[in-house]
This record gives structure tokens, C-alpha cells and sequence, in this order.
């Protein structure tokens, strides 16, 4: 049984450690977020305010104080431990539920970290991704109703984004989905993936938002850092099948990669014809730059101006962009 609980109609389901956790859908008001560039502005300006309070403190002092208050903290321990790397697929997971949908496991620590602007935008990029995709696949889809529909999900983790873009192309109308649908999450984690396909047999049980579609969900043990040879191997096989294909690297490739490693990717992600790729690159300003001197977060902040003549060689080209506090969510066409 994928399903423990539903409430609110919301569906739950529990990690492999036993975390129950609700199925995030964008297109349930408990998770989608409408939020105006003022609005925006006025928290990125009430964020900047907060640090340069917190800078006044001394340093030494600073990381005592924020040890002692994150040891009691399931959010804070994960952010902690992913100081100079990447967070973990369902720590990653749980930043998108908001403060307002944690469990009765979260303290009062874990619902600041989850009301802070860092983690807003987590669930703003996940929107974003999520209506992207939709958006850059609908008239495909609607031109061409009898090819199989393929997700390549990039450093994909729970591949939340891939199963809310079909929760929002659902909105559109489910005939758009009567066809062979394949996510392909490549990701050298198996705990991220595990979860994600629980959450996807938990959306197909009768009544939930999928039921009915033919939807297969495959982990495809891969890194970026040189398992080349395996993503031209996916994207071969998406285009064997004559399949409408997209690829995504939400909050992965595009933030944490080299520019060599994100050249490889699309270069041979453009042998497979795809409707596009959907991904996030981190900024190049100041909240970005005290992210780093504060968390140590392990992104690389190019910025959009950047990453527009690093990919150039490519043949992708950024045709649209949505700005963001930390990244900017983009749509590489081909």
C-alpha cells in the first residue's frame, strides 16, 4: 500500500525510514505559491536586512549559536551536513513542503528554516520547473498524440518535478496523457529515486490524480562527473521510441556542475531531438554570495549572462527565463 493517509486531499506517503511525508502537488493549493516580483523584491530586501544583523554578531560566536540552535533540528542537520556539497534527496524533498505542511517530527527551528527565503525559493524553483516543462511540452503533445512521452530527470533525486509537470498537464486535460509515458531519473542516490517512484504509486491508486496512466519510472544509475556514455545510452533509447522527450536538472547540473561537464550533457542531450531542457542556475549577487560565505554552499554561481555564452557552442539557446532569489529557472531550446 503506496498511500497511508489522505487529508485536506492530500496524499502521504512514508520514506524508507519511515517519515511520513505528503505527496507535493503544485496544483493544490496547500503547495502552489502565487507570489508577485514586488512581493519578491520585499523579501529578498527583508533576507539582507536579517543577515547584516546576523554579521554583527562574532563570527566564532555566530557558529556556536547556530550549532546549538540546528542540533535539535531534522532541517538544520541535513543543511549542516551538506555544508560543501549537495543536500540529500529527501532533506531536498522536505525544503519543498513548506513550514505549514511538516509533521508533528518538526520543532520550532525546522519551521523558521522552512518560512526562510533560501527555502521559498527551493519551492518557487519546483513550481517553476514543474510549469515549464508543462508548458514547452503541451503543444507537442497536443500536436502529436500518439508518441510515448519521456522525462530525463538529471541529478533528478524524488523527481518531484517530473511528476508535477504531468499533475499540471493533467489540468490541461488527460486525454494529453493516454500514451506510453517513461521518467528516467538518472542519479548515482537510490534513496531519492526509491522515494520518488513510492510517490508516483502512490498518485496512480484509484481515486489519486494518475490513475490509469501507463507510466514507467526507471533510476538510472548515473554521474555527471563521467558516466557520459549512460546519458547518451537514455537519450538513444527516448529517440529509438519516437518518444516526445524532455530533460530537467533541477537545483543539479547546471548549479553544481563544471563547465565542461555541463558542455558534455547538452551537447549529447542535443542528438535526442528534445522538445527542450528545463533547469536552474544559480545566481551571481549578493544573497548568493552570503549563502556561500554563511552555509558554504557548494554551487557555482554563474549567473545568466554567463551561462548564455557558456552554452553557446551547443546549439541551446535560454528561451526563457524566470528570476528567482537564488537561481534563475530557465528553458534551454534547441
Amino acid at each position: 500500500m503506496y498511500i497511508i493517509k489522505m487529508s485536506r486531499h492530500i496524499l502521504y506517503v512514508r520514506t524508507s525510514n519511515g517519515l511520513e511525508l505528503p505527496v507535493i502537488d503544485v496544483t493544490q493549493p496547500a503547495f502552489n505559491l502565487e507570489i508577485t516580483e514586488d512581493e519578491q523584491k520585499a523579501h529578498i530586501t527583508k533576507f539582507l536586512a536579517g543577515y547584516e544583523r546576523h554579521t554583527r554578531v562574532p563570527r566564532f560566536l555566530r557558529s556556536t549559536l547556530t550549532r546549538l540552535a540546528l542540533r535539535n533540528s531534522s532541517l538544520g542537520k541535513g543543511i549542516v551536513s551538506a555544508r560543501g556539497t549537495v543536500l540529500g534527496a529527501i532533506d531536498t524533498y522536505i525544503l519543498k513542503l513548506g513550514a505549514e505542511n511538516l509533521g508533528p517530527w518538526a520543532n520550532s527551528i525546522d519551521r523558521r528554516i522552512a518560512a526562510s527565503l533560501p527555502v521559498l525559493a527551493v519551492r518557487l524553483r519546483l513550481q517553476d520547473m514543474a510549469r515549464l516543462m508543462a508548458g514547452s511540452l503541451l503543444p507537442a503533445l497536443r500536436a502529436f498524440t500518439d508518441r510515448p512521452l519521456h522525462f530525463l530527470n538529471l541529478a533528478g533525486g524524488t523527481a518531484i518535478d517530473s511528476l508535477n509537470a504531468l499533475l499540471v498537464l493533467l489540468k490541461e486535460g488527460a486525454d494529453l496523457l493516454a500514451r506510453p509515458i517513461v521518467i528516467d531519473v538518472l542519479d548515482r542516490d537510490s534513496i531519492g529515486p526509491e522515494f520518488g517512484e513510492r510517490v508516483l504509486r502512490a498518485l496512480q491508486t484509484d481515486g489519486a490524480p494518475l490513475q490509469g496512466l501507463t507510466i514507467t519510472f526507471r533510476h538510472v544509475r548515473w554521474d555527471w562527473r563521467g558516466d557520459g556514455a549512460i546519458l547518451s545510452e537514455v537519450v538513444a533509447t527516448a529517440r529509438a521510441a519516437n518518444a516526445l522527450a524532455i530533460a530537467s536538472s533541477e537545483g543539479g547540473l547546471f548549479e553544481y556542475g563544471t563547465d565542461a561537464e555541463i558542455i558534455d550533457a547538452l551537447t549529447r542531450l542535443r542528438d535526442g531531438d528534445l522538445v527542450g531542457v528545463v533547469g536552474s542556475i544559480t545566481r551571481a549577487d549578493e544573497p548568493v554570495r552570503r549563502l556561500h560565505r554563511d552555509l558554504g554552499a557548494a554551487t557555482r554561481p554563474r549567473g545568466l549572462d554567463t551561462f548564455r555564452k557558456l552554452i553557446a557552442p551547443t546549439s541551446w539557446t535560454v528561451s526563457r527565463a524566470i528570476e528567482r532569489p537564488f537561481s534563475d529557472d530557465v528553458i534551454l531550446s534547441p
